[in-house]
Formats: C-alpha cells, sequence, structure tokens
C-alpha cells in the first residue's frame, strides 16, 4: 500500500487547476498575556510579531502551489490595502495566476485578524478573531466579468475546485453555471462547501467535501457513533444533488468516503478511511490542505500507473491535513514532506514512541489496516535481552508488516517468575525493545497471559517460540477471524534465566576465590 501511494504522489505530475471561491487575508498578531487590563476585566497583548497570510480560496491557491500545481484564481478582492496586499502575495508565489481577480470597488476583502496569546512565553493560544467582510451577493455586472474569464480558464485547467465560504461569489446561479460548463469541458469540479442548508447549487459536482457539522445541515439526519446515519446522510446528499463522490471530514477519525454507483437502482459503496492520531497544534487550514491534496491529484495526469481511487486519493489527503495540523496557522505541506511521511511510515514508524497504551494502540490499527497492512503479535517478559528473542523479533517482523510486543507488568512478571523477577522493569523493558527496528508498537499487559488482549486486537498472525507447550494462548480465536499462527524454531542456549544463573555462579565463584563472601 505504501509503494502504491509513494508512487501515484510521484508520478503526479503538476496539474492546471482552476481555483474559484471567497479569497481572504488572514492576520495574525501575537503577543504575550501576562496581566489584566485595570480598564477592563480583559487580558493586555503586548506584540511580540505579525504575520500576514492568504486565506480562504487564497490558502488553497498557496497550498495547491506548494505541491507543484499550476493555479489560476477567480474571484474578487475589495478596492483596499488587504486587495492589494492579498493580490501581490499570491502573485509573488511561483505558479499562480492572479489575473482572474477582479477589484471591486466599494466592498471590503474578506480579512481575518486573529489575536494569539503567548502564555508563558510559549503556548500559543487563539483569544479573539476579528472579521472584516460583505457577505452580499456580487452584482450582476461583476458575475459577467467572472463568466467571462471563466470560458478560457476552462479548456486551460484540468480540474475546477470551488472554495466556498458563503460570501457572495458562488451563488447559486454562478455556481451552476461553472457546474454545468466544466461538465460539458469534461472537467472534474470538486467543491468545498458553505455552512448551508441548501445544496442546490452544488447539484451534478463531481466530488464535494463537507466536514460532519455541514453533512448534518445539508441532510437534517444527526450522525453521532451511529456509522448507519453516516451512510445514510451520506447516500441522501449523493442521491439529492446528483454528486459522484462524497468525502466527509471526521477530525481526529479520518474520513467516510460514498461513491454514488453508475449502476441503476444501486445504492453506491461507502467506506471510512481512518487516519493516524496526531498531536493537534492547530487545526487551522487543515480542511484547505485535504482540499488542495484531493484536487491536485484529481487534476493529475498520470502515466504508467493506473489514476488514484478515491479511497487513495483520501488517504494522501489525510496524511497531508494531518502533517498540517501539527503546525500553528495556515501552512502549506510539499509533496516531499509528504513523500517523507509515508517512507517514515514504510520503514516501521522508526524514531517515533512505540510504547502505547491498548486503547491508543487500538486507534492506530484502524488506520494501519485500511493500508491494508500485516498486523503480526507477539507477547513475553523480555527480561534481559538476548540473542534469542532478536531472533525470535525478526522472525516475528518476517511474517507480516506491522509487529506489536506485548510485555508483562512488573506485577506479572512476579507472579510468574517469582519475587526476584523482573530485573528490569516494564519501563526499561519498553525501552530497549522501542529501540529494535523490528519493533513498530509496545503494549504492557498486567493479565497472567495475553488472551483479552489478543481478542480486542484479533493480530493476521500471532508468533510464539516453537519451545511453546500446549496450546498457544490466543491462537484459537485468531484463526476463527481468519489468521494464523506461527512457530520460530528455537534458538538453543538462550535464555534469561540461565543468564541470571549464569551471572550469580560466576560472582559466586570469584568472591569465593577472593575469600569474600561477607
Amino acid at each position: 500500500m505504501y509503494e502504491r501511494l509513494l508512487n501515484l504522489l510521484d508520478a503526479a505530475g503538476s496539474p492546471k487547476v482552476l481555483l474559484i471561491g471567497d479569497f481572504m487575508l488572514d492576520h495574525y498578531v501575537y503577543g504575550n498575556t501576562d496581566r489584566i487590563s485595570p480598564e477592563a476585566p480583559v487580558v493586555i497583548i503586548n506584540v511580540t510579531e505579525r504575520h500576514t497570510r492568504p486565506g480562504g480560496a487564497g490558502s488553497v491557491a498557496a497550498d495547491l502551489a506548494t505541491l507543484d500545481a499550476q493555479v489560476a484564481c477567480l474571484g474578487i478582492v475589495g478596492d483596499d490595502i488587504n486587495g492589494r496586499l492579498l493580490r501581490s502575495m499570491l502573485a509573488a508565489v511561483e505558479h499562480i495566476n492572479v489575473e482572474g481577480l477582479i477589484t471591486v470597488e466599494g466592498r471590503p476583502t474578506t480579512a481575518k485578524q486573529r489575536i494569539i496569546g503567548l502564555a508563558q512565553q510559549r503556548h500559543r493560544q487563539q483569544l479573539m478573531r476579528i472579521d472584516e467582510e460583505n457577505i452580499s451577493a456580487i452584482s450582476d455586472a461583476i458575475e459577467a466579468r467572472l463568466k467571462e474569464s471563466l470560458a478560457p480558464l476552462l479548456r486551460w485547467c484540468d480540474v475546477v475546485c470551488l472554495e466556498d465560504y458563503n460570501k457572495g461569489v458562488l451563488g447559486s446561479g454562478f455556481c451552476q453555471k461553472i457546474i454545468v460548463k466544466a461538465r460539458d469541458a469534461g472537467k472534474r469540479v470538486i467543491i468545498d462547501p458553505a455552512a448551508v442548508s441548501d445544496y442546490h447549487r452544488y447539484d451534478g459536482a463531481w466530488m464535494i467535501k463537507p466536514n460532519r457539522p455541514e453533512l448534518v445541515r445539508a441532510t437534517g439526519v444527526a450522525i453521532d457513533s451511529n456509522e448507519e446515519n453516516l451512510i445514510r446522510a451520506a447516500r441522501q446528499l449523493s442521491q439529492t444533488h446528483n454528486i459522484e463522490n462524497i468525502v466527509v471530514t471526521l477530525d481526529k477519525k479520518g474520513a467516510y468516503i460514498y461513491q454514488k454507483s453508475p449502476a441503476s437502482g444501486d445504492a453506491g459503496a461507502g467506506e471510512l478511511i481512518p487516519t493516524r492520531p496526531r498531536n493537534v497544534y492547530d487545526v487551522t487550514g487543515a480542511g484547505d490542505m485535504v482540499l488542495a491534496m484531493l484536487a491536485f491529484l484529481a487534476g493529475s495526469r498520470y502515466e504508467n500507473i493506473e489514476e488514484p481511487t478515491l479511497s487513495e486519493m483520501v488517504c494522501l489527503a489525510n496524511v497531508a491535513g494531518g502533517l498540517e495540523v501539527e503546525r500553528f496557522g495556515s501552512v502549506g505541506i510539499s509533496r516531499e514532506e509528504i513523500l517523507a511521511e509515508l517512507n517514515r511510515q514504510r520503514r516501521g514508524y522508526s524514531g517515533r514512541l512505540k510504547l502505547r497504551s491498548l486503547e491508543a494502540l487500538l486507534e492506530e490499527l484502524q488506520w494501519l489496516r485500511q493500508q491494508k497492512l500485516k498486523i503480526v503479535f507477539t507477547n513475553g517478559c523480555f527480561d534481559i535481552l538476548h540473542p534469542g528473542h532478536i531472533h525470535l523479533l525478526s522472525f516475528a517482523k518476517q511474517q507480516g508488516d506491522v509487529l506489536i510486543v506485548a510485555i508483562n507488568s512488573d506485577a506479572s512478571v512476579r507472579a510468574l517468575k517469582g519475587p526476584g523477577r523482573p530485573i528490569l522493569a516494564e519501563q526499561e523493558r519498553a525501552t530497549l525493545l522501542s529501540a529494535l527496528e523490528a519493533v513498530d508498537y509496545v503494549v504492557i499487559f498486567a493479565e497472567p497471559d495475553p488472551g483479552a488482549m489478543i481478542e480486542k486486537i484479533t493480530p493476521d498472525v500471532l508468533v510464539k517460540g516453537a519451545d511453546w507447550t500446549g496450546n498457544v494462548v490466543g491462537q484459537d480465536w485468531i484463526e476463527r477471524h481468519g489468521g494464523r499462527g506461527a512457530l520460530m524454531p528455537l534458538s538453543k542456549g538462550f535464555s534469561t534465566t540461565n543468564i541470571i544463573e549464569q551471572v550469580i555462579k560466576q560472582n559466586t565463584n570469584r568472591l569465593s576465590s577472593t575469600g569474600d563472601l561477607r
């Protein structure tokens, strides 16, 4: 699976994207917050730095350019300092064409100013947002000017991307004209919808990307932990508005995709695409990065390789969005960064903290299974690592793609081995195992055996040493669920107990020879 995703990203080229929608300017004001105003119960911000970035459709344009796409912008800006700054910032980016940005007198450029406090000089926390905008529909004259630019840009582009914040540009009439003309030209239309209840403006699009609250608003279907409601809402949206592909973003749970079946009367198919858990620093711009990645992949031309499925497109978009949320502010993610992340994951997550709670591990396994990776499980005390352990772990890794090593807790080891064990505490044993390249995850269990854990994980392969006598704990369970057991040939002469006994014997002999047996 990783090889396929890497090859797709390598082959994607530099698609031409026509980006239409609400272009904005984002201002960020950072400052220290260490006192309260004597004038009112509000914090005082001592400004330390300021940043300005393109926002809305402008953020998507910057993200697309970072991915090496060619972008033509179609929209409006005001005849003001924000409009001139936004235009100049986008024009300065290689591969972005701003000739389609029309300057409108008497209408402000949509701008958002975020006030961000720096707690203890480090931790950034958004305190307030100040918006400047006019959300009324654009005039017929302005719409006519945008339509004039539309025809030549449709001939030029490979894909059309609409970023709708309901700021007046993508009204129902204009939006439908874009979709119809794009379909007539054989161009896919991908839409990030506004938070509106009426989706008729998006009828006939190739793909739409609502988040969970937007899908609820558009369909009236309550979506909670019940996946059946999610399927029903996505199907309803697709059928009501004749949209081929639905991608519902679900924050840390990933995305749900629904594809309309070409067969008449067929309900279509849905699938949950999990994402890897991330340390979320700031969600600003994550949706823009996901949209940019989807448009980039949908518009690319693939030579000597089949074009990506919807599932593969969303997997790559999840990686891009996941990298973005680990940074503060809206920051584009390059193709090279996504390739590096995929390579890190393919190599077995080297360099990542490998110790997990069972709950966190189960969440990550959802994503790993979505990548069609084979999960291998082995367990033991692993008290004082020796070559026998290394041989076992190397053998286990060869049985699949991802190796989980479950270790007995300190109390569990004492119950099995006696009061003098373990020699190394559970955290120390986990640290040593995490340093081994063959090991992808370490998890600790307190029970006498890992049977309950195996049932929750349900690995594809269960590995034990060939010296194991009797039934292997958990093997019946995994075989009933399509998995298998694997016994590693025994490495003779290696055991922790033997090592301990040898150390005691050698130390006793040394002390005896010196006469120091105190």
